[in-house]
């Protein structure tokens, strides 16, 4: 049985430019959260994560009454955030937020369609912390003349997303041309040295965290444990094969090849390259390798 929990709620107030994702802006289905309670497995649970979509559309109540684990996270948009809700939440055992901010630029998040400013997503994160200790924000770097500067809200974690431009999407539609990857990767760099000043350190290619507060939930996937999801759009990984335990690679904690020598001669190379460390059977990138990771990976399979 699994003991990661993935839950995903499709709906949303309005589709963002550059979104692809299995996400409808609607109201939500009636019935969906309940369909979703009649498929829960008794448990119990290491982690759990609602995702979207925006989770807060739909009344969360018939699953925070059923729910528990250590690490419960639901992500939030800035114009989610109240604080019944935030109480809501708490009293119902998540203890983790994670907001969707993007960017810092009011232009950009005009553009982007999210319906809010910089100063109230600010707020809101304020908000936040008032009830939740673990709280962090998502950014995306490449959005087409997307220019900001980092400001330090007292994050506890921070995922940085590269723009991928999907052709589905309302800004693939656009046909508008986004920043490069030697200048996205710039951008990224300059993130993450601000982020290590401001105390959170990469623990994962896209991922930031003050010590103590990483992802448990994602840290999960990728090191290849199981995780049943659940709702439209969720993906389930169970009975992953061990050989998906390579996706460590992409952790500060490496990938330990004890049971997986086959791997030692490609990974060795990357090791001479500069693209990888060793320490006794447990390989880790360096900061160039966080570049080329998908690639490394690539040739593991």
């Amino acid at each position: 049985m699994a003991e990661n929990l993935y839950i995903h709620f499709p709906f949303c107030r309005r589709k963002c430019t550059y979104c692809a994702l299995p996400s409808k802006a609607m109201r939500p289905t009636p019935g969906y959260v309940e369909n979703i309670v009649r498929q829960l497995p008794p448990g119990p649970f290491k982690t759990i994560y609602f995702g979207g979509g925006t989770p807060a559309l739909c009344d969360l109540s018939p699953l925070l009454d059923r729910l528990e684990a250590p690490e419960w996270t639901v992500e939030l948009h800035p114009l989610d955030v109240r604080r019944e809700l935030l109480e809501t939440l708490k009293a119902g055992g998540v203890n983790r937020i994670s907001m969707g901010v993007q960017s810092f630029s009011d232009a950009t998040l005009k553009d982007m369609g999210r319906g809010y400013t910089a100063a109230q997503a600010h707020r809101a994160f304020d908000l936040i912390r008032e009830y939740f200790d673990n709280a962090g924000i998502d950014l995306i770097v490449g959005y087409p003349g997307d220019k900001w500067e980092l400001e330090d809200w007292g994050f506890k974690h921070v995922s940085v997303y590269s723009l991928i431009l999907e052709p589905e999407s309302i800004l693939g539609r656009q046909s508008r041309a986004i920043p490069g990857d030697d200048e996205t990767l710039d951008r990224i760099r300059e993130i993450a040295e601000a982020l290590d000043r401001m105390g959170l350190r990469r623990y994962e290619i896209s991922s930031y965290a003050k010590e103590g507060f990483e992802c448990r939930h994602n840290l999960a996937v990728w090191r290849g444990e199981d995780y049943l999801g659940l709702g439209d759009g969720a993906e389930s990984g169970l009975d992953r094969d061990p050989r998906e335990k390579m996706l460590s690679l992409r952790t500060r904690y490496g990938l330990d090849t004890s049971a997986f020598p086959q791997w030692r001669e490609t990974l060795d190379f990357h090791v001479r390259e500069g693209l990888l460390t060793k320490t006794g059977l447990v390989y880790r990138l360096t900061s160039r390798g966080t570049e080329v990771c998908d690639s490394i990976l690539a040739e593991l399979v």
